[in-house]
Parts: C-alpha cells; sequence; structure tokens
C-alpha cells in the first residue's frame, strides 16, 4: 500500500470510530480559543475546560483581558502550570489584536505567530478549530506517536513531523487528521500501554508487535 493510499485508509478508519471530532477545548469565541490553547500546553484539557469556564464568565471580551490588571489574571489562572507567564501571553495577546488587528484575531499563520505565547500548533489549532482554514497539521504529543508508530514519519521534532504528514495526506484533510490522531492517540494508542486488540487500524500499522 502506498503512502498516500494508507492515510486514505486510516482517514477512513478513524473517521468511521470517532464522528464528530473537533478539539477538546472549550469556547465559544476565536479570542477564547486562543486563551484556552495557550493554557493547554503542559495542562490537560479537562483542567483547561475548569479554569476556563470561571474565566470566559469573568472576562467577556479582548478589551477586557488586556485591561485587566496582569497579577489579576495570573491569581486567576494559578491552578494552571506556568500561568505567570502564560497571563502575561495572554495579555501581550490581547493587547496587539487590539493595536494591531482591530480586536480581531488574526486569520493567517504569520499574523497569529506575531502573537506572545502562539507557536505554530497553536496557530493550527486557532485556524482551523475557529476559521476552517488548513493551513497546516497541529503537531502534539498523541499525532507524533501515533503518526511514527503508523510508519508515516521517522523524525521527531514537530516542524519535521508537519511537514512529512502535510506532503502525504490532501489539504482538506489536515486539521482532520490531527484531531483523528489525538483521539485515537488517547483512547488506544497510548503511550505506556497501546490497546491492540480494539485498534481499528491494527493489520496496517507496522508497530503491531511492538
Amino acid at each position: 500500500m502506498k503512502t498516500h493510499e494508507k492515510v486514505a485508509e486510516i482517514l477512513e478508519r478513524l473517521k468511521g470510530e470517532y464522528s464528530d471530532v473537533g478539539t477538546a477545548l472549550n469556547f465559544k469565541t476565536p479570542f477564547e480559543l486562543l486563551v484556552a490553547t495557550i493554557l493547554s500546553a503542559q495542562t490537560t484539557d479537562v483542567h483547561v475546560n475548569k479554569v476556563s469556564k470561571d474565566l470566559f464568565s469573568k472576562y467577556k471580551t479582548v478589551k477586557d483581558y488586556a485591561d485587566v490588571p496582569l497579577e489579576t489574571l495570573q491569581k486567576d489562572l494559578s491552578s494552571i502550570n506556568f500561568y505567570r507567564n502564560k497571563a502575561k501571553s495572554i495579555q501581550g495577546s490581547a493587547k496587539m489584536i487590539i493595536g494591531r488587528f482591530g480586536s480581531s484575531v488574526p486569520r493567517t499563520m504569520e499574523e497569529l505567530l506575531d502573537l506572545p505565547g502562539v507557536a505554530r500548533k497553536t496557530a493550527n489549532i486557532i485556524l482551523f478549530n475557529a476559521f476552517g482554514i488548513n493551513e497546516g497539521i497541529a503537531v502534539d504529543t498523541h499525532v507524533k506517536r501515533v503518526a511514527f508508530r503508523l510508519g508515516l514519519t521517522k523524525n521527531e521534532d514537530p516542524l519535521k513531523i508537519e511537514k512529512d504528514l502535510m506532503e502525504i495526506t490532501p489539504r482538506e484533510e489536515w486539521g482532520a487528521l490531527s484531531h483523528l490522531l489525538i483521539f485515537h492517540g488517547r483512547k488506544i494508542c497510548q503511550a505506556k500501554k497501546t490497546r491492540h486488540k480494539e485498534c481499528v487500524l491494527y493489520d496496517i500499522c507496522p508497530s503491531k508487535n511492538i
């Protein structure tokens, strides 16, 4: 099976397993997704959603985040890992979005990467989930692990993994592939113990005997 055919088969099977997949982060606006994604670094989505529920009730607009005293925002985020730096990034992004982008989260990779606390993975998540734009493939620890086990990449660096996946996946499927690999990595292809007997990709996985 050629690599492009394998990716198509992986997409078809995983779509059958995980219907209506999307980010596990709760949000209503692009800026809320930006905030949640910044908070999610080295923090579980479950905990981010718990914290963001109160946060999004307290701060309604981008201006609210820009105007609040930084110490207050840090206190609101104090249960999150690296909350001080994350609060600075969120407030810095809010101020830049107001000053440069008319209070609207930008819709290009280049502009998003200018925002404090936003790297390529975060930008890909925002572009796809907030705007439906497939600019790249968000590579987190699950995507990295599952893609490697499936033989879709031999690289360890997220940027190189993203490049490998983009070359073998139709552009319209980039966002979906990321979500599907994340869901599969959480449920079946876990880091410590892979549940081979329950895996719909078992017969086409080169790592099935590991």
